[in-house]
Formats: C-alpha cells, sequence, structure tokens
C-alpha cells in the first residue's frame, strides 16, 4: 500500500486488505492524536519536538493513536527525507559518474555529497573511507569475501560473542569453511553481557579478527569498543563493528574508536532503506580485491583482464542506489541538526523510563543489564511475560492497542537459545518517542496480560 502526500493532506480513510484482519487507518493532525492518559511528561521534551516531523507517526489505527516501539528493526523518516528523495527523482534523476549533462552532474554531485556527509558523521579522515552498500549485512559480506578470503587460513580465529547479530555471524561460517579459520564465540556475563574479561583472555597470536556489535539489539547492552580494539590491535588483529544500533543513537567516532572496518544501515538513523555503509581505513581498502565485478569497480577492462578502480568505486559495481544515498544524507541532515549527544542525552532518560516501567510489571523478564551509573542501557527493552508467547502480546498490542513492538528471534538466534527462549518480544525508542508512548505501552502490555490471564 502506497501512502501519497495527498492522502495525508487530504486526511484520507484508507482500508488496506490486509491478511490478518481488516483495520482502519486514518491519518489525523498531530494536535488531534491524544494518548489514553492525560498528558503529564515535559511538552518541550525531544520527542514532542521532533514528532511533528514525521508523517507516518500522526495516523490513529481502529481509533487509536499510533504508537511506534519497533526503532531497532527500522526507524521513521522525517518529512526532510521523503523530500529530498522526491526531489532527486522529480528534479535531477540520472545516472551518477557517466554521463556531463546537467543532470548526471547534479546526481554525482548529491551522491558523492552523501559519502562526505557520512564520512563526516563518523569523523573518518576520507571520503574514500565509506563504501556504500545495500545495507550492513552485505558490508559485512564485503569484507568477509574479500578481506577475509584474502586473509584468513586454516587455523586462524575470528572472535565474535554470542550476542551478535546473524548478519556479523554467517558470513564468517562462509568464510571459515573455505579457509579453515576457526569461529571462538564470548559468552555473557552474570549481569547478560558480553564478558569482555573472557574476550581478552580468549586473544592470541591466533586471532586475526574481532567481529562485535557496539549496542546489542536485544540486550540493549554497549560494549567498550575503544577498549576492545585496543586488546585486538595489541596481538595484531582486526577488528570489525557492527554498529547498526549505535550509530543512530549516539556520537560515534570511528576515529576514536580506532576499528578497522565500521558497518551500518541507513534504515535505522532515519534514511531509506536500500542502502547501508562500510567505513575502512584507507590502507586495508586499498589491499582488498574487488567485491562484484562489473562497470564503475573498472580501471579499464580487456578481452583476458581487467585492472581495478580505487576505492570506494572498486567496491560499488553497477548503478548505485542514488536516491537511497541522497536520502541518507538529508538523514544525517536532520540527525546532525538535532545533534547526536542531545538525541543520547534524551534517550539515556527514555531508556531509564522505559526499563522501570516495565521492570514494574508482574511476570516480565527483562534481557540484558540492569541500568545504572556505569551500566548505560540502550532506548530498548527484550522481554516475555511468563506463560505468553512474545508473538501473541506484540499481535493483541497491535490489533488492540495499536502498539507496535517486534516479537520473534531478532535475528539473534544463538542468544536466545544461550538465554533458554526461543523467542522474544521487544520494545524499541528513539528520539521522537515519548514517555507518553512508553506510558500507553505498559498500560496496553498490562491488559494484554490480563486478557491471557482470564484464559487460565
Amino acid at each position: 500500500m502506497v501512502i501519497t502526500m495527498e492522502a495525508v493532506v487530504s486526511l484520507r480513510v484508507v482500508k488496506p486488505n490486509l491478511h490478518r484482519t481488516n483495520r482502519t487507518y486514518r491519518t489525523v493532525p498531530l494536535a488531534s492524536v491524544t494518548s489514553a492518559a492525560p498528558v503529564s511528561a515535559d511538552p518541550g521534551s525531544l520527542g514532542h519536538r521532533t514528532r511533528p516531523d514525521f508523517p507516518i507517526l500522526h495516523q490513529e489505527l481502529n481509533g487509536k493513536r499510533l504508537v511506534y516501539l519497533d526503532n531497532a528493526a527500522t526507524s521513521q523518516k522525517p518529512t526532510h527525507v521523503l523530500n529530498a528523495l522526491r526531489n532527486y527523482y522529480e528534479a535531477y534523476n540520472s545516472n551518477v559518474h557517466r554521463g556531463i549533462h546537467y543532470l548526471s552532474a547534479k546526481a554525482t554531485d548529491e551522491y558523492e555529497l552523501a559519502r562526505a556527509k557520512v564520512a563526516n558523521f563518523l569523523n573518518a579522515g576520507d571520503c574514500r573511507e565509506i563504501v556504500f552498500t545495500r545495507n550492513a549485512t552485505e558490508a559485512i559480506n564485503l569484507v568477509a569475501y574479500t578481506w577475509g578470503l584474502a586473509n584468513l587460513k586454516q587455523g586462524d580465529e575470528v572472535v565474535l560473542t554470542v550476542a551478535e547479530h546473524h548478519s556479523a555471524i554467517v558470513p564468517w561460517q562462509f568464510v571459515s569453511q573455505k579457509t579453515g579459520a576457526v569461529l571462538r564465540f564470548v559468552d555473557l556475563t552474570e549481569d547478560e553481557v558480553p564478558d569482555v574479561d573472557k574476550l581478552r583472555e580468549m586473544l592470541s597470536r591466533r586471532t586475526k579478527l574481532l567481529v562485535l556489535h557496539h549496542v546489542s539489539n536485544v540486550l540493549a547492552s554497549v560494549l567498550p569498543i575503544d577498549q576492545v580494539v585496543s586488546w585486538a590491535h595489541d596481538v595484531g588483529a582486526k577488528v570489525l563493528v557492527d554498529a547498526c544500533q549505535s550509530v543512530p543513537h549516539m556520537v560515534v567516532d570511528v576515529r576514536s574508536l580506532d576499528a578497522d572496518f565500521l558497518v551500518a544501515s541507513s534504515h535505522k538513523m532515519c534514511g531509506p532503506t536500500g542502502i547501508g555503509f562500510l567505513y575502512g581505513k584507507s590502507d586495508l581498502l586499498s589491499s582488498m580485491p574487488p567485491f562484484l565485478g562489473g562497470g564503475e569497480m573498472i580501471s579499464d577492462v580487456y578481452l583476458d583482464h581487467s585492472t581495478y578502480a580505487e576505492p570506494p568505486s572498486r567496491f560499488e559495481a553497477g548503478t548505485p542506489a542514488i536516491g537511497e544515498a541522497i536520502g541518507l544524507g538529508a538523514a544525517i541532515d536532520y540527525l546532525s541538526g538535532i545533534g547526536m549527544q542531545t538525541i543520547h542525552d534524551y534517550e539515556v532518560e527514555l531508556a531509564g523510563y522505559l526499563y522501570d516501567s516495565l521492570h514494574s510489571v508482574p511476570n516480565v523478564r527483562i534481557y540484558g543489564p540492569a541500568p545504572s551509573k556505569s551500566n548505560y542501557r540502550a532506548a530498548l527493552c527484550s522481554f516475555n511475560v511468563e506463560d505468553v508467547h512474545p508473538t501473541d502480546i506484540a499481535t493483541f498490542l497491535d490489533q488492540q492497542h495499536s502498539i507496535a513492538i517486534r516479537s520473534g528471534h531478532h535475528c539473534a538466534q544463538p542468544l536466545h537459545r544461550y538465554l533458554g527462549v526461543n523467542a522474544s518480544a521487544r520494545a524499541s525508542l528513539h528520539f521522537y518517542n515519548t514517555k507518553e508512548d512508553v506510558d500507553d505501552f505498559i498500560r496496553a502490555l498490562t491488559d494484554t496480560i490480563d486478557f491471557f490471564a482470564s484464559f487460565k
């Protein structure tokens, strides 16, 4: 279903044909959308100030306002990003790096400007250290199939944690099968945080690569990446950081972290889907062979061989996601306009409010560390309710209360097995969420638990 801007303006009622049920969607002005509870939080909070910028949030589902708490899966997009996408396709849609006419030159300038925006956002030393990919998954695969296959051999070790996303595990399983390298996994502490002390003990001269998240998409834990990178470099190992859950929520400085590779996805940072990026130190990227063959990644092509372009073009074969890259650049403009430290500070407050509120609900088990002054939790909670399946919780919240959360294994099956469960529910926040959103979620969750308890 496509909701046009005309539909948004006219407040048209749309009844999509969904498999589950026939539900009524109505876009309403923000001023007329009210919480079920009296407004008690600061109306001047960052969430209240930025919420008007996100058209998708201004709707009712079956007469109740939408409460979107699935931001760890994908974030919503502000009007600034939607306008940038529309402007590209309406005003200068053309291919990049190939034409001399105005449209192509304009598209090329904006595409490369987006690369510069990413580099500046991460404090990378050079725009050429940023490679555009379809998503973070492709970025990890790029490293696995180029650097990994070229550098790993029988008996070498790749160290990961049991809390990694599937996209950070499966590519290295492929590479280990081809090279004979060994994958070693770090367990959790009693506080359900990856055990960095055990990780340090595990490092040796056999360790060639660490692959680990910055922020866990299940546990909400934050790893001390700068320390871990230092330990890895002491034994000659490289480090690849999955920053999908950190780049949208806090200041991430790749030069300060000193990571060799870092990946993130646009769609989690208020940008379009279909594009992500790889940061790689320039000397490493220059040493890596191409990932895909075709146009754009070449220098010269002969019938019997080819020579390759320098990075980042070497890794961007074919026509790239031009509009999406420009949209990502617009998202970075938007986030930078707010300030990443401002976003982080607000989300620290929201994170504590979410955890405390959920912790107060009987028979709820929250995964990951408890928040403390020395132990920051990201603004998400994965949880289970005694005797209620997480998918039943998510379904009831959606259909009866118009509250969107996640259920399942969150692409982290090894972690869920380690925790002794098959799945969990997850509520995850972003800076456009408010304490009222959390209050509505807790009230609806309590109602959901009562509903299922009535069948006992």
